[in-house]
């Protein structure tokens, strides 16, 4: 493909948006965190610091791959998807992968820890972007369009969900999905597609017991409020008591241990303590601005691999924040989904913001259409 000459400066609505989200959540994972650090760790600032370095680490990698030419990124695709492939494989292997409540998702790395998934799903979509450009005028036929990408993807999510870990499986998924949709599949195809997904996410939620004990106290979180239904109700206690305006940055009370994962998984029900519905309808309003500028950027962007490749990671990260705050609001069942750019976790964060740095980058090639 031709080199394109960079005209204009990245998207500064897409940069301040994601910078003001990843300031949000550096301030709350130190609120939500300071008291379970203390206990843990003899230091109050121990969740802080670690944020605080690999934000400042994934800072630093968004803005290298925002200079590095996506046609670049597109030349190493295929290696980049067989290096998380092997990832994959390699966090499941006895000895390799650290299990931890009963699933075997990191690799050890020293004093850090690396999640596989975090890289395979971004892997995934640069592959499949490539896919799709390949196959570009084949997309209306199921066997020669659909059929090669569902079954690359189809192998990533199995190997996920072998972790296991449904959400993550799902969301990439349905990442893909939307990916097909946006190249131009018949919605014909993509709905039987999603039917027959149906039963297999019934057979995937029922065969295993805490998945099935999960999904019944979504449906009825009181009917064993000291096990399963413990964390959504505890989530619910933190949102209803921050009212309006919140109880206040640092006096949250489900963070004394009784809300589970508050700096983690759980951090959007802390905000909604500490700073209410004010405070949480901001957020919210951000990852809006933020997959609008997203979805922007692939309208406009210059040919369809980058166009595919903005349309996928947009999903990817607004998909992670819907199912996050779904969670936490009871509106969907519990799964282990950190919301993005504001849950601490170094793996997660590294690579959202290598996803926002190419969705920067592409925005420097954008067109007027």
């Amino acid at each position: 493909m031709r080199r394109r000459r960079q005209k204009k400066a990245p998207d500064m609505v897409m940069f301040l948006t994601v910078i003001t989200l990843l300031s949000i959540g550096v301030v709350m994972v130190f609120s939500a965190s300071q008291v379970t650090a203390f206990v843990r760790n003899g230091d109050c600032y121990y969740y802080l610091k670690r944020q605080l370095l690999w934000s400042l680490i994934a800072l630093g990698v968004m803005v290298v791959v925002m200079k590095i030419d996506y046609w670049i990124i597109k030349k190493f695709s295929k290696l980049i998807f067989f290096g998380s492939f092997l990832l994959l494989i390699a966090v499941l292997i006895p000895g390799i992968g650290r299990e931890s409540h009963g699933a075997s998702r990191w690799i050890p790395l020293g004093s850090f820890s690396l999640q596989p998934s975090e890289i395979a799903k971004f892997a995934l979509i640069i592959y499949v972007s490539l896919l799709l450009e390949k196959k570009q005028a084949q997309i209306g036929s199921f066997f020669k369009g659909l059929l090669p990408v569902l079954l690359i993807a189809g192998v990533v999510g199995g190997l996920i969900l072998l972790q296991p870990d449904l959400g993550t499986a799902f969301t990439a998924m349905a990442t893909v999905g939307v990916m097909l949709f946006a190249a131009g599949a018949k919605f014909g195809h993509l709905l039987g597609l999603a039917a027959s997904a149906l039963p297999l996410l019934y057979i995937a939620i029922t065969s295993e017991d805490y998945r099935k004990r999960r999904f019944l106290a979504f449906l009825d979180p009181w009917s064993d409020p000291l096990d399963t239904g413990f964390h959504i109700i505890q989530s619910l206690y933190a949102l209803g008591s921050g009212g309006l305006f919140g109880v206040g940055l640092g006096r949250s009370r489900q963070k004394l241990f009784y809300l589970p994962e508050q700096h983690t998984d759980s951090i959007f029900a802390i905000i909604g303590e500490e700073l209410g519905f004010i405070g949480v309808t901001f957020v919210v309003l951000l990852f809006f601005l933020f997959a609008w500028r997203g979805y922007k950027i692939a309208i406009t962007a210059p040919d369809f691999f980058s166009s595919m490749l903005a349309v996928g990671v947009t999903s990817l990260i607004t998909f992670q924040a819907i199912i996050n705050m779904g969670v936490v609001t009871a509106s969907l069942p519990v799964t282990g989904i950190p919301l993005p750019l504001i849950s601490y976790g170094g793996s997660s964060l590294l690579f959202t913001l290598a996803g926002v740095g190419i969705l920067l980058n592409i925005s420097r090639y954008t067109e007027q259409k």
